[in-house]
């Protein structure tokens, strides 16, 4: 009898869609998520001065696909517009500013939505404000005018919104971010290694019973076998020995780890094919690391510690979360299990089950997590999902912005300032002696004296200055910034406006997709020395 086969046809196979091949490389580093806060976010920009820096910023916002963005700007297109300015052409002369610039930078990416102002004559800031949606962030460029400051403040206090204050100068720049209040990062993307939590000294219960499972007989193990036990398995296994031989003790000093190691190195194999065994290698190499007490985090230990001010970011998700935790580590003196399992030379089969082992693990402590949320008033709102990253990265939480105690919360801006002065210049005078880099704190003070005038005279910018430091005009490094400043007039380097754009908008990405961790909360750039610097201020 003849068999016929039918021909079947092959299930069709999804390629990646139009939009994940666009944007395949940015999605690689903040996932869809990340591409998904990008896509909802709703930008003005507040353009002033030569509006170079400005535009180079969302530039590179736009190119990843910013869902919307405005662009305030009261200046006409001039002839100095068009040699600095990359997205002005001869046709723009005599036009609005803000009109050209959100034109051109459309055509950049279709997907984006873009608008400006004013439009009219009476069209004011304030009016923009109040009238239009909520937006995710505001960016102004100095030379500002004084006026607007105060507004922006208030409406960040209202909405909590970031406010992002840029300034390029010849061949100075700095932008300083301005956060309302804590601002807690969860997706850190801290490094593979750094996430690794083996539990090797407090095993639970199944990862103890495996172990011992596999090694019950280590000596009659054939050389495949031995020869593939997973190193984690080797180190819960001579630790047992040890703690037998030393009072129910972990090794704990230095010299204590060196003697594990020994055992460890002793009990491979040698006579084999191989002339030795890498498991036994791996084993050993993991000594130092793996074998370390729990410890609260630092980055941790702050959030723990740090008070929400108001209801409203009291029962925020994040923080009914990090309740949450804080009351399972107080109880069981460490963190809920990450899960992950590195790589390690073992039979297949063996990895599978011991990577299964954490997995499910993980998964306990996320559902013990998940029901102290929800027991908590509020917490049945939380989204599963917010738990469980939380969970799997808890030891790399950072908190941008905490106020820590009654003192650092009332300090002026001012106070502050001066503080961080006068600790860098003091530091400064040690700089030779201890082969620091100098401060480049006086570019920043220099810069400040002109955040809300076109330009000024070197003299005018040093006695700006000396209003926070005093006999400013003695410190010839301040002098020679403001000399720079001045010469500049207000006009921006096309090279070094574009870098700081790119740096901004690389900090705005972090603060709009709450991943990876942003500055805090001033960068200040040389351009003479190609050099710059993080300042809390």
């Amino acid at each position: 009898m003849t068999e016929i086969v039918m021909a079947q046809t092959p299930p069709i196979l999804h390629g990646p869609s139009e939009k994940e091949r666009k944007y395949d490389r940015q999605l690689r580093l903040w996932a869809a998520s990340g591409q998904a806060a990008l896509e909802s976010a709703n930008l003005l920009l507040v353009n002033s001065g030569s509006g170079v820096v400005g535009v180079e910023t969302l530039k590179n916002l736009v190119l990843p696909g910013i869902g919307r963005f405005t662009i305030y700007d009261e200046k006409l297109v001039d002839e100095a517009d068009l040699g600095v300015n990359f997205f002005l052409d001869q046709g723009s002369l005599g036009k609005p500013r803000s009109r050209c610039l959100t034109e051109m930078l459309l055509e950049l990416n279709p997907e984006v939505e873009g608008d400006w102002y004013p439009k009219q004559e009476d069209t004011s800031l304030e009016s923009l404000l109040e009238s239009s949606p909520v937006f995710t962030s505001i960016m102004y460029t100095h030379p500002v005018r004084s006026e607007y400051i105060p507004l922006f403040e208030a409406y960040s206090r209202l909405h909590k919104t970031p406010l992002v204050g840029i300034h390029s100068a010849g061949f100075y720049s700095s932008f300083q971010l301005t956060l309302p209040g804590a601002f807690p990062i969860v997706d850190t993307h801290p490094d593979e290694t750094a996430t690794t939590d083996l539990r090797v000294l407090s095993p639970w219960p199944e990862l103890a019973e495996f172990a011992r499972a596999m090694t019950r007989d280590i000596d009659k193990l054939d050389d495949h076998e031995h020869g593939h036990l997973p190193y984690l398995v080797l180190l819960l296994h001579f630790l047992d020995q040890w703690r037998d031989s030393h009072g129910n003790q972990y090794p704990s000093t230095y010299k204590e780890k060196t003697e594990f190691r020994n055992l460890l190195q002793s009990a491979a194999r040698t006579d084999n094919a191989e002339g030795g065994e890498e498991n036994f290698d791996e084993a050993a190499a993991a000594v130092l690391k793996a074998l370390v007490p729990p410890s609260l985090p630092s980055g941790l230990r702050e959030v723990f510690e740090y008070e929400p001010k108001d209801l409203a970011e009291k029962s925020s998700g994040f923080w009914i979360i990090a309740s949450a935790i804080k009351n399972y580590y107080a109880e069981n003196g460490s963190l809920p299990l990450p899960g992950s399992l590195p790589d390690m030379k073992a039979k297949s089969g063996v990895y599978i089950q011991l990577q299964n082992l954490y997995k499910k693990k993980a998964r306990e402590d996320v559902t013990d997590i998940l029901h102290r949320v929800r027991a908590t008033p509020g917490g049945e709102h939380v989204d599963p999902a917010e738990v469980e990253l939380f969970c799997k990265n808890a030891a790399h939480v950072k908190l941008i912005n905490a106020t820590n105690g009654d003192a650092e919360a009332n300090i002026t801006k001012v106070d502050r300032l001066k503080r961080v002065v006068d600790q860098e210049l003091a530091n400064d005078e040690f700089a030779d002696e201890s082969l620091m880099p100098l401060s480049l704190v006086p570019i920043y003070l220099v810069l400040q004296a002109t955040a809300h005038v076109a330009s000024a005279s070197a003299q005018e910018i040093v006695a700006e200055v000396a209003k926070i430091v005093p006999s400013a005009e003695r410190n010839e490094r301040i002098v020679k910034a403001a000399q720079e400043v001045a010469r500049a007039e207000g006009g921006e380097l096309h090279n070094i406006a574009a870098l700081t754009g790119g740096m901004v908008a690389q900090e705005m990405i972090k603060i709009i997709t709450k991943q990876y961790i942003p500055i805090d909360n001033t960068c200040i750039f040389d351009g003479i020395s190609s050099r710059c610097q993080v300042l809390r201020l």
